[in-house]
């Protein structure tokens, strides 16, 4: 697969971008260049290589969801500038 200089010239009037004869053609060559390495990758045999989402075996670490004592309300909300009913006071917004 490669990429002729006409599609470098479409890609750049679509991002509106205005090009050089240089920069057309040093992106003709640089975009073949990326594509000629994909069909290299291509080529590798990778039937035994399982899929990840990450080169590392990185893995979230969770804990159970275990209800725990936690703070009286009372003492949740005891400097809170507002409160009321164990609740926190907030200015209307609307």
């Amino acid at each position: 697969m490669s990429i002729s200089k006409k599609e470098v010239e479409h890609v750049a009037k679509l991002a509106r971008l205005e090009l050089t004869e240089e920069e057309k053609t040093l992106y003709t060559e640089e975009l073949n260049a990326v594509l000629g390495f994909m069909d290299t990758l291509n080529q590798l045999d990778i039937s035994h290589v399982p899929p990840t989402s990450h080169v590392l075996d990185i893995k979230n670490v969770f804990r159970e969801d275990v209800v725990e004592p936690s703070m009286e309300p009372e003492e949740v909300v005891a400097n809170a500038p507002a409160a009321k009913d164990n609740q926190f006071r907030v200015p209307k917004i609307m």
